[in-house]
């Protein structure tokens, strides 16, 4: 994925190994609904291999909290994908995790059909602090897949507000520019393209 530093910026930065499309797209389906969560390590690899070569941020004391699944469809699916990612992501750099560092409270519906609008009021209050964070470390979030960065925005409103610093978060996939609704990452999005385009 070209000029991914692009979209590490604003209140919530983002750092995505690639898009939403293709291969990647049915590689993340089948992780989640073919019942394949081995590759959740292998996309936490792929994403820290991705993350060291950018030298982003360096010398800050990082730890890891996944956006966690609600306890009803982490039965039915049998895993969390983010917190598979997240376990190898650790791994690779050596990092600490905090797997209940979030609490899904309640349920919550698929949200890629929804609105902004739907989207904000389908995940008010879904999140409560959980357990294992560390205050001295800068904690960064890891999900699958970003598209408006609402779920994110939630999830660090609610680390924020108990004090903890939110560096930003880290996916393996972000959706195309033109099904962002987050108009930071949107712009973000659309400048870099224009950019490769008409490099010389």
């Amino acid at each position: 994925m070209r000029q991914r530093q692009r979209y590490w910026r604003g209140s919530l930065p983002l750092f995505p190994w690639g898009y939403y499309q293709q291969d990647l797209k049915r590689a993340i389906a089948t992780m989640k609904y073919n019942n394949q969560p081995e590759l959740g390590a292998l996309f936490g690899q792929w994403l820290a291999l991705s993350w060291l070569e950018s030298r982003i941020v360096e010398r800050l004391p990082l730890q890891i909290v996944p956006v966690p699944l609600h306890r009803d469809k982490l039965k039915s699916r049998g895993f969390n994908q983010a917190a598979l990612i997240a376990e190898g992501f650790c791994r690779a750099l050596e990092l600490p995790l905090a797997p209940a560092g979030l609490i899904r409270q309640r349920p919550t519906q698929s949200m890629f059909h929804l609105s902004l609008t739907e989207r904000q009021a389908n995940l008010e209050n879904a999140f409560c602090l959980g357990h294992g964070l560390e205050r001295q470390r800068w904690l960064l979030l890891c999900d699958d897949i970003y598209t408006t960065g609402t779920t994110a925005r939630s999830a660090a409103t609610v680390l924020r507000k108990a004090g903890y610093k939110v560096l930003g978060i880290i996916t393996v996939a972000v959706a195309l520019p033109d099904q962002l609704a987050d108009p930071t990452v949107k712009a973000a999005s659309i400048k870099a393209s224009v950019h490769s385009t008409t490099a010389p």
